[in-house]
């Protein structure tokens, strides 16, 4: 597995390991942590290679090794992107190709971690795979991400068509235990890190733009599942929870309610925190049909109850 100490990385290795899978992770430990999969290293059923998906020779050997393999690891969040698009495309994309050319020529399965960035402005709300993508010019950086998520599907669905076995799962917003703290691509982390800390807590813009939010456990287990099912290969899914749906500043109220935080709401604009030209979404909400259809999955946990477990984690590890 790529990026397994990462967020979602590491609990679908909790998952794997579960399950009675012995995991190889490759991680650069540039955004993941040691401290998410320490325990199964120290038990031996997660062996640690730390390394960059950019190391073509390393990768060819660690595909060789596995019997499939789960990609995870990428430049994530906005402010990285727009601070290093270089690099971000670099690992976002010669990157894949390099994993995928290694799951091609060792004949091993794999699955690929998009984003629902890849439907950049948006068109039509649900969201639903097929659907035109629409972005903004390429000298607006923040589409960079975009567009290398988008060339990684391309790269999958091409080998797909020369016998390659692979699947692409599109993930909403996913939030949990395990979050980074300093919300390097994340609004709740962002959020329920200033307030547990008291800070004021900050929002981009009017706030009148909505987002859908997915559960860590919900996530992993449309993860699985996409992997899982064989008929689900060469196709790609969205992995989130339309019944979510939420303004910022809505979520940014919840956040503070929930846990009983003294912090006040601060906007600020894009430029302030962005730059100059910065581009946002104004709505982004999932069509999960496919994944219903196809993979039996649906999310179970609700937004109350998916933020109330996610405070009692990062209090009882002191996450802040």
């Amino acid at each position: 597995m790529t990026g397994g100490a990462g967020f979602i990385g590491s609990h679908l290795v909790d998952r794997l390991v579960e399950h009675g899978d012995a995991v190889i992770v490759l991680d650069d430990f540039s955004t993941g942590r040691r401290g998410n999969i320490r325990r199964h290293a120290d038990s031996g059923t997660v062996r640690i290679v730390e390394g960059t998906i950019l190391d073509d020779a390393l990768v060819e050997t660690l595909v060789g090794d596995c019997d499939r393999v789960f990609h995870l690891a990428a430049a994530v969040g906005v402010a990285h992107i727009i601070a290093n698009p270089l690099g971000s495309i670099q690992v976002n994309s010669r990157g894949t190709e390099n994993i995928l050319a290694a799951c091609a020529r060792h004949g091993r399965k794999v699955l690929i971690s998009s984003s629902s960035e890849v439907y950049g402005r948006g068109g039509r709300v649900p969201m639903h795979e097929d659907d035109d993508r629409i972005l903004g010019s390429t000298v607006i950086q923040r589409w960079s991400y975009a567009t290398a998520k988008a060339l990684d599907e391309h790269l999958l669905l091409a080998h797909a068509a020369h016998g390659l076995r692979g699947v692409i799962v599109r993930y909403f917003n996913i939030y949990g235990a395990r979050m980074d703290p300093e919300g390097y691509g994340s609004v709740m982390a962002t959020f329920v890190r200033q307030a547990l800390a008291g800070d004021p807590v900050t929002v981009y813009g009017d706030g009148l733009q909505s987002r859908c939010f997915t559960y860590i456990d919900d996530c992993i287990d449309g993860t699985v599942l996409a992997m899982e099912t064989q008929p689900a290969e060469g196709q790609v899914f969205n992995i989130g929870d339309a019944t979510t749906e939420m303004t910022i500043d809505d979520l940014a109220r919840k956040v503070i309610e929930a846990s009983s935080s003294s912090s006040t709401i601060v906007h600020e604009s894009y430029e302030q925190h962005f730059g100059a030209g910065f581009e946002d979404t104004r709505r982004r909400v999932p069509s999960a049909a496919r994944a219903a259809e196809r993979l039996g999955w649906t999310a179970h946990v609700g937004l109350d109850e998916g933020l109330r477990l996610t405070l009692e984690s990062w209090e009882q590890v002191g996450a802040v």
